[in-house]
């Protein structure tokens, strides 16, 4: 959904044949009212010049590098996904390689445990060794004269043999049991590898993405800081724009500042916080103030008067200089409970005609957004010349 201030933005510029009748119409009349205020005339007509083409100007800029922007923001979200996915597997792959480590490290440790092992039993089977050739070295009659009996003589033969062989069989038990685990230290020394292999590719394939994204985000944000000081300098001609405005009136009699209230009309400070010039918060909690118009805004204020006056509110008209399209009850003198209209710049402006003109030609109006150096977005009521507006719309 567009914000306010977008929608205002974006309907700026009308070019059909009937706004360009309508433009040469008002400037026959501007150029009648030049004949009694040339001043007025002129500086009107220098400001649309002067800054209408400008406000497009970058209102242009500021579009393009919103979308540069947008579209460096989607980029980069795409990148830091496969990043994310990157590092993802990169996880799962170092979690492998520490299980594999933690598998080779325990092989290690039982192959020199076996070692040992073999190592232990090898000196216990040359003391049996030893034994058996120190006692082969004996006659079997002196054996048997110093064993206590026959089954004596016996038993020491027996355990001697059974003695060797268990010795051997445990022997040739570990050997196996430390092939075995060679065997295994060498697979696990090949999957370690791999999965190492696997790691550093990734690793460099990471660092490649984190790059490309490093880049791409660094773009968004350079043209999101192109955006924001053509923005503010939009703004700052826009501001230079409604002084101009101002200045018309004060060369055609000046503002003077009328006391009241605003009747009731609905937005304010806390349902409708003002941003620069623009609304926010509101109905939508887009600056909306749910006619469609922006909350705070001159035209929401004039729309909410036509309201009251006719009982309706007329919904999104355009902005205020284009609210002369859709009636054709208007004219070019004031009258007490009409919308005054100024065409100039970019938005124009709106106001609520309270009286009838004086013997001078003096008006008063309420209106909103003026900013006679208050800040924008608040109400004001005034006395000026009707000359200061272009057109009239009747109620």
């Amino acid at each position: 959904m567009l914000t306010w201030k977008e929608m205002k933005l974006r309907s700026t510029t009308p070019s059909s044949k009937k706004g360009t009748a309508r433009r040469v119409k008002l400037a026959v009349i501007a150029f009648v009212l030049a004949v009694t205020s040339p001043a007025v005339f002129l500086i009107k007509q220098a400001n649309a010049d002067q800054y209408d083409a400008r406000i497009a100007a970058l209102q242009r800029q500021i579009d393009q590098y919103q979308a540069a922007a947008q579209a460096l923001g989607a980029q980069a979200d795409t990148l830091q996904h496969t990043l994310d996915g990157i590092n993802n597997e990169i996880g799962q792959i170092q979690t492998q390689i520490d299980l594999t480590q933690a598998q080779y490290d325990k092989l290690i440790v039982q192959i020199a445990d076996t070692e040992k092992q073999i190592a232990e039993n090898r000196d216990a089977l040359g003391e049996v060794i030893a034994d058996l050739s120190i006692e082969g070295k004996i006659s079997p009659l002196e054996m048997l004269a110093s064993s206590k009996n026959i089954s004596d003589y016996v038993d020491k033969q027996t355990y001697q043999s059974a003695m060797q062989d268990q010795l051997k069989a445990t022997i040739d038990r570990i050997k196996e049991l430390k092939e075995l685990l060679e065997k295994q230290k060498l697979q696990t020394e090949e999957l370690l590898a791999n999965q190492k292999r696997a790691r550093d590719a990734l690793a460099a394939k990471q660092a490649e993405q984190q790059r490309l994204v490093n880049e791409t985000r660094g773009q968004e944000a350079a043209y999101q800081n192109l955006k924001n000081q053509t923005q503010a300098q939009k703004e700052q001609v826009m501001a230079a724009q409604q002084a101009a405005i101002r200045a018309a009136s004060a060369r055609n009699g000046g503002v003077t500042f009328v006391g009241g209230g605003n009747g009731g009309y609905p937005w304010g400070p806390s349902n409708c916080p003002m941003s620069g010039m623009y609304s926010t918060g509101g109905a939508d909690g887009n600056g909306g103030d749910g006619w469609g118009y922006g909350c705070r805004q001159c035209a929401s204020y004039a729309a909410w008067k036509i309201g009251e006056r006719t009982g309706v509110i007329p919904t999104y008209l355009g902005n205020a200089n284009q609210f002369p399209n859709s009636y054709s009850n208007k004219g070019y003198s004031a009258r007490a409970n009409s919308v005054g209209v100024i065409m100039d710049g970019a938005y124009g402006h709106v106001v609520w005609v309270e009286t009838d003109p004086d013997a001078a030609g003096f008006i008063t109006v309420s209106q909103y957004n003026a900013n006679y150096g208050g800040g924008w977005g608040n109400f004001s009521r005034v006395r000026v010349h009707q000359s200061t507006y272009d057109v009239f719309i009747y109620f």
